[in-house]
């Protein structure tokens, strides 16, 4: 999929707004403007056009490696309701009932990631030139293989704008996930971030496995519990104790470090959910199947939904999105709180960060 500049956002979105009729969806569009400063709109890594714009090989088909399925956990069948009164593209609250599936009880790590990588000679979107054609009006020095870091400044910053603490870095990737100054030794048991959705659909397929729908994820989460505040339970902290990696502080200047990490975590750093899975909030985000609108739960089926047949997002529409879920380690009740139950993320496909992952599901 090509990129799209921001040069050319006009036109994309009188085209986009003649299609998808935005007086339907209007109210969404209000609500999530006043949701913005406490993590509606806004609680989102920008899309990688953006970030080069404010910074001024040949694909390889994967082999399916079948054997590669250790370390999962299997869901049962289940009915629940799905989304959350908090947020706007979060409703209706709705019934949904999911087949039983099988899912990597953490998300996929860097070792598990370098297998993939060294078994199949494939290069992230992040690794691979971009096309200037893609780019008009960008200077060509700026255009360099690279993505998106959380940078904090060193002061507190008006929450309403994520370039004060999001930079593009030239050569940041998997393996160098904050730039080529960094490296993933000795994190090898860590999420394996700066992957966007066509990485994680390569990946999940060399595994034989693929990415979770937004409703698997949502009931695996749950691990049975219905109307809870957070995936683990009630209470911010049961028992005076973190139980996920979230942002402590002052977003996004100082971070107090309350739960032990200032970045991604180890897999398994938190207790597991009812079902046996880790890190299903906080973390790094994780991508899901389903392409992102936020009015589809107004018309979703009951039985194994699978998102809308195309993206739409009222901020971007120019640009086409997939569902994230869970939280990362930069979310705080200061900012970002769609860590919490049944809330969704949301990123442009060819898009990724130093704290955007995921993990498999295998049908049964």
């Amino acid at each position: 999929m090509r990129f799209i500049a921001a040069v050319s956002m006009v036109a994309i979105m009188a085209s986009c707004n003649q299609k998808n009729n935005p007086a339907a969806i209007g109210g969404i569009i209000a609500k999530s403007q006043q949701e913005a400063v406490s993590c509606g709109a806004v609680c989102k890594m920008p899309s990688r056009v953006l970030v080069i714009n404010a910074a001024q090989h040949e694909l390889v088909e994967p082999a399916v490696n079948k054997s590669n399925n250790a370390e999962m956990v299997l869901i049962p069948a289940g009915t629940f309701e799905m989304g959350t009164k908090a947020f706007e593209d979060s409703k209706p609250l709705h019934e949904v009932t999911v087949n039983s599936f099988w899912m990597d009880e953490h998300e996929v790590t860097n070792a598990q990631f370098e297998k993939f990588i060294k078994g199949t000679n494939y290069i992230t979107i992040a690794e691979r030139p971009l096309n200037p054609k893609d780019y008009p009006g960008v200077a060509a020095d700026k255009l360099v293989p690279g993505s998106a870091v959380f940078t904090p400044p060193s002061h507190s910053v008006p929450l309403n704008d994520a370039m004060q603490w999001w930079t593009y870095v030239n050569a940041a990737s998997w393996k160098h996930p904050k730039g080529p100054n960094s490296s993933i030794q000795k994190k090898q048991s860590e999420p394996v971030v700066q992957v966007c959705y066509q990485d994680a659909a390569a990946y999940a397929k060399w595994a034989g496995k693929r990415l979770p729908t937004e409703a698997e994820w949502e009931f695996a989460a749950r691990g049975n519990q219905q109307h809870q505040q957070y995936y683990w339970g009630k209470e911010l902290k049961p028992g005076g104790k973190w139980a996920a990696n979230i942002f402590q502080g002052n977003f996004p200047d100082k971070n107090t470090l309350e739960d032990g990490y200032k970045e991604a975590a180890p897999v398994k750093s938190f207790p597991a959910n009812a079902f046996g899975l880790y890190d299903m909030d906080g973390n790094v985000w994780e991508w899901c199947y389903d392409l992102y609108r936020p009015d589809y739960y107004t018309a979703s089926p009951q039985n194994n939904p699978t998102g809308p047949k195309d993206s739409y997002d009222p901020e971007e529409p120019g640009l086409e999105k997939h569902v994230q879920r869970g939280g990362s380690f930069l979310c705080s009740d200061q900012y970002c709180i769609r860590y919490k139950a049944g809330s969704r993320g949301k990123g442009e496909t060819n898009s990724a960060g130093n704290n955007l992952g995921f993990r498999c599901v295998k049908s049964i």
